[in-house]
């Protein structure tokens, strides 16, 4: 026990849990955390928008598999991490975020900047906390970082009142907690893992779709394994690109509405598929009555809540992906030998061979599949690419190949605009020596560009290549593909000159007007101690293709010929 205030013992709590940064706004709320904070060996990073601090924790996270801690004032300090706070929760990546309050005499009152955290944040958190005494801060903390890393992990808001900061107490700091009812290691059962491995025995077409799980569970050789075993062919979600390598003979790539024609193809055709460390997205399943409609569906994740929430599967396997497929793996080599299954494998060749003579040819100059090829060629395997929201996203999900997990980083669920710049820096924060690039369009990275400024300042070096349309691209398509070319407050006219603007902030500005110049620019970039923005003019008419138009099932698929 020792005598100190909250906001001391908050920090002395983050500190036992491993933080070591803190993305963060002070204001009048949280001045006592922020005045303690003087005296803590913690590295903080002033975000220029509260927003931006909770996508940098979450970018830390992904990046790191660690939660990232961000913090904000009351009132609109809690207000605006809350898109940030609602896109860790749809992707289930573990942030802490700590929220002053105003005093609790005020509380109810509609004192100057008092808002309901609590109530605002609790449908987009797996819990929340306010701390009505000091002597609570270590445990609530210790409580946070456990809910938000374990099981499906997802983010946790801390909400202290001021006076709770100031107060001071004898304070001691739990080594463990127990918390009731919440039980996240969930062991998987024997018999759904005994029923599945015979499905997947007797399948003639089995198939893996592989989620965000897999990356949560560190379930990478497990799958690459069960895959060769068996062998299947894999396909990701979004949020499962990089858990498999996209070089490796069995990667198909991912699945979905901008999914890869061979993916949406040979996933039809399975006649067993193992789903694991997924939710059967509707952007993942297209009209989820179509998909696989005539397929056995194993369906095995952590979250017994997703276990028939979208599609009812035929086995369901609740617990750990990284458990599941060794117990599946361990199964099954006592049941059978390795099959070669090569009528399914030639299959694939063939489908991946047809689809290869009707595909268009490579575009040439500065159009999205060229750039982003050469973008990989330059990449090291390992180096981390985040991207922003839209067009930018899709072309980086089909044509950006990952080769390993936590380095492709998106916002899937939420879809969040503006997510991109500030969680590359996150990551860069996370992983300094690895290369960053964040992949964005022009409409996405403007949400945020202001990220340019904490960017700069706190030393935090990234590359950004705009995909610059002039136009709010995924928009502009679906309003050419649906709504016959009416075009409607999509037009953003290359206002600002983003070079300019890089440099107004200290950062590296270039335009680009070649494939050679974009690849000189990035070599350049690379070895930059400063943020590059790389300003890559395209067509406002690029469209993403292929694409699953809305309502309809993956055979629907546009753009293939």
């Amino acid at each position: 026990m020792v005598e100190m205030s909250g906001a001391k013992a908050l920090l002395e709590a983050l500190k036992k849990e491993g933080a070591k940064v803190i993305f963060g706004i002070p204001g009048g709320a949280n001045l006592p955390i922020y005045d303690a904070l003087v005296d803590f060996d913690i590295r903080h990073i002033l975000c220029r928008h509260e927003q931006s601090a909770a996508h940098m924790a979450d970018g830390f996270a992904r990046a790191s598999g660690r939660a990232g801690v961000c913090f904000a004032t009351s009132g609109p300090g809690s207000t605006n991490l809350v898109t940030g706070i609602a896109n860790a929760y749809m992707d289930s990546s573990p942030i802490v975020a700590v929220t002053g309050q105003v005093a609790t005499s005020f509380i109810g009152k509609d004192a100057f900047q008092e808002a309901d955290t609590i109530g605002i944040t609790t449908p987009i958190t797996k819990y929340n906390f306010q701390p009505r005494n000091a002597l609570e801060i270590p445990t609530t903390v210790k409580k946070a970082f456990y809910i938000a890393t374990t099981g499906r992990p997802g983010p946790v808001v801390i909400d202290i009142p001021k006076d709770i900061q100031n107060q001071t107490g004898n304070i001691g700091f739990p080594d463990k907690v127990e918390i009731r009812g919440y039980r996240p290691n969930i062991r998987p059962g024997s018999e759904s893992v005994k029923e599945s491995a015979k499905l997947l025995a007797e399948a003639e077409k089995p198939f893996i779709l592989a989620g965000g799980g897999i990356k949560v569970s560190s379930a990478y050789q497990s799958l690459q394994t069960l895959s060769e075993f068996l062998p299947a062919p894999v396909g990701t979600t979004f949020m499962g690109k990089g858990c498999f390598p996209e070089d490796h003979p069995l990667s198909l790539g991912v699945v979905g509405m901008h999914g890869t024609p061979l993916a949406n193809r040979v996933i039809l055709e399975a006649d067993v598929l193992l789903a694991i460390g997924v939710r059967f997205s509707d952007r993942t399943t297209g009209n989820i009555d179509e998909f696989c409609s005539e397929t056995k569906i194993i369906h095995a994740d952590i979250d017994a809540a997703e276990i028939g929430k979208n599609r009812i599967a035929d086995v369901a396997v609740i617990g750990d992906a990284d458990q599941t497929l060794n117990m599946l793996l361990k199964s099954l080599s006592e049941e059978i030998s390795k099959r070669e299954r090569e009528d399914w494998i030639e299959r694939i060749r063939l489908i991946g061979q047809e689809l290869e003579e009707h595909s268009e040819a490579d575009e040439k100059g500065l159009s999205p599949r060229p750039i982003l090829k050469v973008l990989r060629k330059l990449l090291p395997r390992n180096a981390i690419v985040t991207t922003e929201v839209g067009q930018n996203q899709m072309w980086a999900g089909l044509y950006f190949k990952s080769y390993h997990p936590r380095t492709f980083i998106s916002s899937g669920g939420l879809g969040t605009m503006g997510f991109g710049f500030p969680a590359s820096l996150g990551a860069k924060v996370a992983k300094p020596d690895v290369p960053v690039v964040d992949i964005a369009g022009d409409g996405s990275f403007m949400m945020t560009e202001n990220s340019l400024g904490t960017s700069i300042v706190e030393k935090i070096p990234v590359t950004v290549v705009v995909l610059n349309n002039s136009v709010l691209g995924m928009v502009a398509q679906w309003q050419r593909f649906f709504y016959n070319r009416r075009y409607s407050a999509v037009e953003l006219r290359r206002v600002p000159d983003l070079v300019k603007l890089a440099e107004a902030y200290g950062a590296e500005g270039v335009r680009v007007g070649s494939t050679d110049e974009f690849e000189h620019a990035v070599k350049t970039a690379l070895k930059n101690d400063v943020t590059t923005v790389i300003d890559v003019p395209i067509s406002p008419e690029e469209d993403v293709l292929p694409m699953v138009p809305p309502g309809r099932g993956l055979s629907s698929i546009m753009g293939v010929a």
